[in-house]
């Protein structure tokens, strides 16, 4: 018959939420360069950028789970999302790769740096120069045997909690499936209250010295992660309550749960190469 579907895979419509989502981008940009330097309406070309960004992920989205719903995500289409998602985490990796280079060039190779210390605060007012040292001299760091190893066992604990939420909706477990993605969620949150609050404790300021620079960078995009991570967790839970998903065919959480894995492992390496080893022999505050 002419016209006919004779192939498994999905043929798109047109959209106009990838012309919208890279309009949004833009504007988000580059009102976020404006924001920084301080240019007139930098703030609100932002936030008008930004709503844009998040309306095109909610709307696009809401496309891609209808299109689930009518049966057009048949087993090919499936196996080609997964590749679509292994290689959005692989594009991860080359991101946190790129704060780990910093890092390790600015700790293996430290070069001296002079800086005014009324500039910079939270430092102590005796350190007006580092010596090439690592961490820098005279310098406190954050005690990785404390709430940073908290938070390494909130997030392995975490990745259990998801993986049984995710077995769970295999056996057809809705329940356990709620209970499991619940925990995960609420160990999420509580895994960003500490770091929050951390942070608001740290002894060496963001601003003026590369650990400082480098440290924040590291851990803060990680955190950054941490947050979407739960969202998209809690997207997944919202839509197991509405009754989506089934064992056979449940996506979008195999994508949400290979995310938190994700992050789990790249905090682990944080947490050994940038608390344990990168403050090794430091001062440790508090």
């Amino acid at each position: 018959m002419a016209g006919a579907k004779t192939h498994d895979f999905h043929i798109l419509p047109p959209s106009i939420w990838p012309l919208v989502g890279a309009v949004s981008a833009g504007i988000m940009a580059t009102g976020g360069i404006m924001w920084m330097h301080k240019a007139a309406w930098g703030g609100q070309l932002f936030g008008v950028g930004l709503m844009g960004v998040l309306a095109t992920m909610f709307l696009w989205w809401g496309d891609v789970i209808r299109e689930a719903h009518k049966g057009d995500h048949t087993p090919v289409v499936q196996l080609h999302l997964r590749y679509g998602m292994i290689l959005f985490i692989a594009s991860e990796v080359m991101f946190f790769l790129g704060w780990f280079w910093a890092y390790f060039d600015f700790s293996l190779f430290p070069a001296p740096v002079e800086y005014v210390a009324k500039e910079v605060t939270r430092l102590p007012e005796t350190v007006t120069q580092i010596y090439g040292t690592w961490p820098p001299k005279g310098l406190e760091v954050i005690n990785a045997f404390g709430f940073p190893l908290l938070n390494t066992v909130i997030l392995l604990l975490s990745g259990t909690t998801v993986t049984w939420a995710h077995h769970a909706l295999i056996h057809g477990d809705r329940e356990g499936t709620k209970r499991g993605l619940w925990i995960t969620i609420l160990l999420g949150l509580l895994f960003s209250s500490i770091q929050a609050y951390e942070y608001m404790e740290a002894p060496f300021p963001f601003a003026g010295i590369n650990y400082g620079a480098a440290f924040f960078m590291a851990t803060g995009f990680h955190g950054f992660h941490v947050i979407i991570g739960t969202i998209f967790l809690i997207v997944c839970l919202a839509r197991v309550y509405a009754g989506h998903f089934t064992p056979r065919q449940h996506f979008g959480f195999e994508a949400a749960a290979w995310y938190w894995h994700f992050v789990d492992v790249v905090w682990l390496f944080l947490f050994v190469s940038i608390y344990v080893w990168g403050g090794w022999g430091a001062t440790v505050h508090g």
